[in-house]
């Protein structure tokens, strides 16, 4: 299955699609920096990763505008050389490809808003765009929303499948409900880490704490490949069976 539809909003490989807005979220830009000053050799390639993937969904969609629904850097308290080049040259891209860009700040995103200013830009704390309201989903608004969908980032679903003793991790969406409204959550658009396991990760987002995911549907994503898993119940069901 290429493409699905979750509450209108259609899935293309880690980005969603909501009439001509292309949503993506956690790029996480500058970091392979912050593990290389750890001591991981990680290489820098991320970012043209990202600029071909984004590429790659641009030539299958008509979208003229894009949200990128936070962490656009990874540094928390500071800004790095590579975090500042990249982003930069991100925001050069977008106008290049885009005729409007909307950037929501996330956890991550202290300086970002600097950089962007320079370039033009805002960086707003949601957005909202054909009853959804995009947000970066660290903080929940003090204000009542009134969409009927919301659109959260900064969790990094991902599901893991075991084989033998390795467990391969697969990127996914999820499909759930928030206080009577239509929850999706996106995974991250980075290249470094495929994020946290659902099927053995604490959820990190202040809307998920708290509440049960268990109804909530999985969408995997693969190679622009959608592979719908179903209930979270079904598969911890099926995953207890096999243990």
């Amino acid at each position: 299955m290429e493409n699905k539809a979750i509450y209108g909003a259609k899935i293309i490989d880690s980005a969603l699609l909501i009439d001509d807005y292309l949503i993506i979220s956690d790029l996480h830009l500058g970091y392979e920096g912050a593990l290389n000053a750890q001591g991981f050799m990680i290489p820098r390639l991320q970012y043209k990763k990202i600029l071909k993937r984004l590429k790659e969904i641009l030539s299958r969609t008509d979208a003229k505008k894009i949200i990128v629904n936070g962490d656009l850097k990874h540094e928390f308290g500071k800004i790095s050389k590579q975090e500042f080049k990249e982003i930069e040259d991100f925001i050069t891209f977008l106008k290049e490809e885009f005729d409007e860009i909307i950037l929501i700040k996330g956890n991550h995103d202290n300086f970002t808003r600097f950089i962007a200013e320079n370039k033009g830009l805002h960086v707003y704390d949601n957005y909202s765009v054909e009853n959804f309201l995009v947000l970066h989903g660290d903080k929940i608004p003090e204000n009542q929303i009134k969409e009927d969908n919301i659109i959260i980032g900064h969790e990094h679903p991902s599901i893991g499948l075991r084989s033998g003793e390795r467990v391969e991790k697969i990127k996914c969406f999820l499909k759930g409900n928030w206080n009577n409204k239509n929850m999706i959550v996106m995974p991250s658009f980075n290249f470094i880490s495929e994020g946290s396991d659902i099927l053995r990760e604490k959820s990190i987002s202040p809307f998920l704490k708290g509440i049960s995911l268990d109804e909530f549907e999985v969408f995997g994503i693969e190679n622009f490949e959608v592979l719908p898993f179903g209930q979270l119940n079904n598969i911890l069901k099926v995953k207890n069976k096999l243990k």
